[in-house]
Formats: C-alpha cells, structure tokens, sequence
C-alpha cells in the first residue's frame, strides 16, 4: 500500500505506512471499537475477555491460572474480577482443597451479558471490515495467522 500523495513529500509520514505502523493503528480502531461497544453494556473490553473465558470450559480455573491464560497481570486481574462480582457477574469461590485459592465462577447473569456483548462485537467487527470481500478477509485472516505462524503470542489479548 502506498501512502497518500498528499503525504508522500513528508517523510516522516511515508514512515508511518510501514507494516507495523498500520497493523498497529487497524488495531487500535478495532479495540478502541470493541471497548466502546463493550462500555454500553456496563463492562470494560478486558472484562468482556475475562467473562468470555469465563464462560468457556476451558478456563474453569483458579485466578492465577487465568490470568496466566489471559496474559493479565494479578494486580490487574483483580481489579477486574471484582468489578465483575459486584456488577453480580461473577463470583469467586475458595478452593475445597486450598481456602488460598480463589476461583472464579461466571453467573447465568454474566452468561447472558457475555452472549449479547459477543453478538454485538460481531456486528462492529462487521462493520470495521465492510470495505473488505468476504474472498479478501478470509485472505487477510490467512496471511496474518501465517505472520504468527501458529503460535499464540505471550501476553494480553488487548
């Protein structure tokens, strides 16, 4: 892709059309999309993560080990967690085998929440990619998993 002609006489924005400058900024208008979405149903986008792997078998887990799943620190995990169980999204139960160990737990209510909020990130994901063929965003998504080349990236989703 080549910058815009009105552009091109300022190097210093030419540098801006490298591949990590736009990967970066595509991302960064689809999270800052997401989590406007995400606040008109009452929660952040990284509370939205954490109940959407809430709600999934695969992370019926202790906090640390989600956290480690999610890649968010405990400082923040629990900040997190405990806006969700006061909202009545979640709720934290000991551990029979270590009172130490906390895991938490999603609600019937934070499944329902979770559901609307997926159906409703999916229609601004729709949206973000409207200018894009169903053909050049199966290729976009291709390329990209081949970027990473299989293998999930260490850290936080946002």
């Amino acid at each position: 892709m080549e910058p815009p002609a009105t552009c091109a006489k300022v190097a210093a924005c030419v540098e801006k059309f490298d591949l990590n400058w736009l990967l970066h900024r595509a991302a960064q208008k689809l999270g800052s999309a997401f989590q406007d979405e995400a606040l008109k149903h009452g929660v952040s986008m990284r509370g939205q993560l954490v109940l959407q792997a809430l709600s999934s078998d695969e992370f019926q887990r202790t906090q640390l080990a989600l956290g480690a799943a999610l890649g968010l620190d405990k400082t923040t995990l629990t900040s997190e967690l405990d806006k969700l169980e006061r909202d009545g999204l979640v709720v934290r139960q000991p551990d029979p085998r270590d009172r130490r160990v906390r895991t938490p737990v999603i609600t019937d209510q934070g499944r329902a929440l979770t559901a609307k909020i997926a159906l409703a990130l999916a229609e601004v994901e729709a949206g973000f990619r409207s200018d894009l063929s169903e053909a050049e965003f199966g290729q976009l998504r291709e390329l990209l998993s081949r970027l990473l080349n299989g293998d999930p990236v260490p850290g936080s989703c946002l």
